[in-house]
């Protein structure tokens, strides 16, 4: 007879493999959060999980969206997303195929946080070019 395994251990299994301790905690370097962290908050993961809380979508309209990620950046990006389980990718049996891509519950859960972050930084955008500004001048930067 064989026991199920409940999914609180599996997490606990899995946390204790590769070296984080329950609960999750991103500052530990073996953390698998932090990678998660990374491809959700990386450059290119962040401009594309913000652009696909606007609704599904397909690979070029992503790439038209959001504007300078080359081919090779928006495929690898939604794979990991897609991994991570921020992204669901559907193929559509047509020809030529068809693939929509759109955010799971959790996606959208974390789209509506970077949404807030990114809407605050637009919004104090003057405040952050002042201090750009003001700091060059006294450093000598750019």
């Amino acid at each position: 007879m064989q026991t199920s395994v409940s999914a609180e251990a599996t997490e606990t299994a899995e946390a204790a493999q590769a070296g984080c301790e329950l609960p999750f905690d991103v500052f530990a370097r073996a953390c698998p959060s932090r990678e998660t962290l990374e491809h959700v908050t990386g450059r290119w993961g962040s401009l594309i999980v913000g652009a696909l809380r606007e609704g599904p979508s397909r690979f070029n309209e992503l790439r038209r969206r959001v504007e300078g990620v080359s081919e090779k950046m928006l495929s690898q990006t939604l794979h990991a997303l897609e991994r991570d389980g921020i992204v669901n990718r559907e193929a559509q049996p047509t020809n030529p195929p068809r693939v929509d891509y759109e955010l799971t519950p959790l996606g959208r859960e974390v789209a509506d946080r970077l949404l807030s972050l990114i809407h605050l930084l637009e919004g104090n955008m003057q405040q952050v070019l002042t201090a750009r500004q003001s700091y060059d001048d006294t450093r000598g930067g750019r």
